[in-house]
């Protein structure tokens, strides 16, 4: 019984594929489109590192969210636009 919370627990704290989040709430590393533009953010391992300086920030008065597409930040250019397609994302890379 220990184990399934386990899992339902770390279900909830991961950023779910197609889940829409503020850009400074990035926690881990992925394929990202940037929901005000449609540009394609590819976050290493080292970009969410903890004890790392971020290798992005961006600073604006309006909030800025992205949407995951991938767990995968190196995944093909071809299939993340097929991903971002079908979650209904505007394309712009």
């Amino acid at each position: 019984m220990a184990t399934a919370t386990q899992q339902t627990t770390r279900t909830e704290s991961s950023q779910a594929i197609g889940m829409s989040i503020p850009f400074d709430s990035i926690q881990e590393p992925g394929c990202y489109i940037c929901n005000w533009s449609g540009h394609l953010l590819r976050i290493p391992e080292d970009g969410v590192a903890p004890g790392r300086s971020p290798l992005i920030n961006m600073i604006g008065t309006d909030p800025l969210f992205v949407t995951k597409l991938n767990n995968n930040p190196f995944i093909t250019v071809t299939k993340a636009r097929t991903i971002a397609s079908n979650l209904d994302c505007s394309v712009n890379f």
